[in-house]
């Protein structure tokens, strides 16, 4: 049996290496086909690997990385200067064909600017955007771009349409699934200069199912399986979408415990709103994919638990097992006959 090799950042996020370590064993317990490659300082990392006695024998390797690529540090200067860091020695990994993918919850400068500068971009692709799976009343629906591309033009809007597509219709098995570009009405007048671009050429497209401009006010709602934008916009729509989701928890979690009798009524209304919660929990879809370069590389969230982490590799095995790259790949360069 083949296996995917993914490179895991032991050294990014708020809960490295402990955290991390734990999603890798739980993802490894759960799956044959995979191989994990730990980045960071090797001796501290082996150790902690020790506490899990039934890891599977041979399936977890190391790459040695003494230097760390702080969330602060000018992404750019970092990985120029860095070249011992775990972000720079795991992209590396992929670009030279040892790992077929790289997962980190470490800087989401460095990781973006690492991805493109080593790893490379697909032929044809001349942006690569960061793309994460947000949670809706009809499931899920992904953001494109949320964070790589703030000055991105509409032949870029397109091709993030298409690269969305393909991951929706081959990751998340959607059939056909709808297109929409973020805008500030549903009204085709409206919108920025960006956004009236780009919208003949969403019309245009045979390979995108494109049905037009969508509010963020709707995006809760599932109104676009794929959401199109442009960095600054979709890094805004989403923080706005987590702040929105903790602050709503933070005061249903007040009013349910303000009194004796609002606490009995919690006590029974409970299970409910577990349940209920649990389907709009994106943890389970792991990280973010940063589309249209040569290997899989993923920026998990900054706070990510070992849950996370385990999902982002087993997001990381159905996209190599989708080929995920290869249909992009042909669905750019369809785009360009």
């Amino acid at each position: 049996m083949e296996k995917i090799r993914i490179v895991l950042d032991a050294c990014g996020g708020d809960n490295a290496p402990d955290e991390i370590i734990r999603g890798a064993y739980e993802a490894l317990k759960t799956r044959d086909d995979i191989e994990i490659i730990l980045a960071g300082p090797e001796e501290e990392i082996r150790e902690k690997v020790s506490e899990y006695s039934d890891i599977p024998s041979g399936r977890i390797s190391y790459c040695n990385a003494t230097q760390v690529i702080d969330m602060a540090e000018p992404p750019v200067k970092a990985i120029r200067h860095k070249k011992d860091s775990s972000i720079v020695k795991g992209l590396t990994l992929v670009k030279e064909g040892n790992a077929d993918a790289f997962i980190s919850a470490g800087s989401t400068g460095a990781i973006l600017v690492g991805g493109q500068l080593i790893v490379g971009k697909l032929p044809g692709v001349k942006r690569a955007p960061l793309a994460p799976l947000i949670p809706t009343k009809k499931g899920v629906s992904l953001l494109i771009d949320c964070g790589a591309n703030v000055d991105a033009r509409p032949e870029h809007l397109l091709s993030f349409a298409k690269m969305g597509s393909v991951y929706m219709e081959n990751v998340l098995k959607k059939k056909n699934p709808t297109v929409g570009l973020l805008s500030i009405g549903t009204e085709e007048e409206k919108g920025n200069a960006l956004v009236k671009e780009t919208l003949p050429l969403l019309k245009e497209c045979s390979d995108i199912n494109f049905t037009g401009p969508v509010e963020a006010r709707d995006v809760p709602f599932g109104a676009a399986d794929v959401v199109v934008t442009e960095a600054f916009a979709g890094n805004i729509a989403l923080k706005m979408y987590e702040g929105t989701a903790k602050m709503l928890a933070s005061v249903l979690k007040e009013s349910l415990t303000s009194t004796t009798r609002s606490k009995l009524g919690a006590a029974l209304a409970l299970p409910a709103l577990k349940k209920g919660l649990k389907e709009y929990d994106a943890s389970k879809y792991g990280g973010a994919p940063l589309l249209g370069l040569k290997g899989l590389v993923v920026k998990a969230h900054g706070s990510s638990k070992a849950v996370e982490i385990k999902s982002a590799i087993l997001q990381c095995l159905t996209f190599s097992k989708e080929d995920i790259n290869g249909k992009i790949l042909e669905r750019i360069n369809k785009e360009e006959q």
